[in-house]
C-alpha cells in the first residue's frame, strides 16, 4: 500500500531536515471521501525561530481538518513540522504557512491552524486561521468559526 500511495517517508528512517520544506508533506487517499469528518494533530514541541532576534520560539501547533479526496500522512507531516526548526517567520505567518501548505496538498473541505506559543518578553501569542473550501457550505462554516473564535477564550496562565 505505501508504495501504491507513494509514500516514501512512512516506515523508513527519519532523516530530518533542520530548513523549512514544503516537499516533506506527503499524502493518501481518503477512503470515506463522501463522510464529513475531523481529522486532529497536535504537536506540542513545535519550535521555529523569531525572523527579528533568532531566538528559539516554542509553541503546540494543533491542525483540524475535514479530509476531501487526500489525508495527510502524519510521519511526513512531523518531519515537515520539525522543518521549520531552523525558519524564522513570526508565529502569525507560521501558522498561515502551514495551513496554506496543507490545502495545496490535500484540497481540504475545511482546515484550521491553531499555534499556541509561549511567552516570549512576557506575552504569549496564539494566531489562529482558518479555511473553508469555495463552493461548499464549509466556506459559511469557516466564517462562523472565525467570527466566534475567542468569544470565549481560555484562562491564560502564560504557560
Amino acid at each position: 500500500m505505501r508504495e501504491k500511495e507513494g509514500l516514501t517517508k512512512l516506515g523508513a528512517g527519519s532523516a530530518y531536515i533542520f530548513d523549512y520544506d514544503p516537499g516533506l508533506l506527503e499524502c493518501f487517499s481518503n477512503k470515506h471521501p463522501e463522510n464529513d469528518y475531523f481529522v486532529k494533530f497536535n504537536c506540542p514541541e513545535f519550535t521555529s525561530l523569531c525572523p527579528i532576534t533568532g531566538q528559539p520560539d516554542f509553541a503546540e501547533i494543533t491542525i483540524s481538518y475535514v479530509p476531501g479526496e487526500r489525508l495527510v500522512e502524519s510521519k511526513s507531516l512531523k518531519l515537515y513540522l520539525f522543518s521549520f526548526r531552523n525558519h524564522g517567520d513570526f508565529h502569525e505567518d507560521v501558522v498561515n504557512i502551514i495551513m496554506k501548505d496543507l490545502i495545496k496538498l490535500l484540497d481540504p473541505k475545511y482546515i484550521e491552524v491553531l499555534g499556541r506559543f509561549l511567552p516570549r518578553g512576557g506575552i504569549s501569542i496564539d494566531p489562529y486561521c482558518n479555511y473553508g473550501k469555495p463552493g461548499t457550505r464549509w466556506k459559511q462554516a469557516a466564517w462562523e468559526r472565525l467570527s466566534r473564535h475567542d468569544v470565549e477564550p481560555e484562562s491564560v496562565d502564560n504557560r
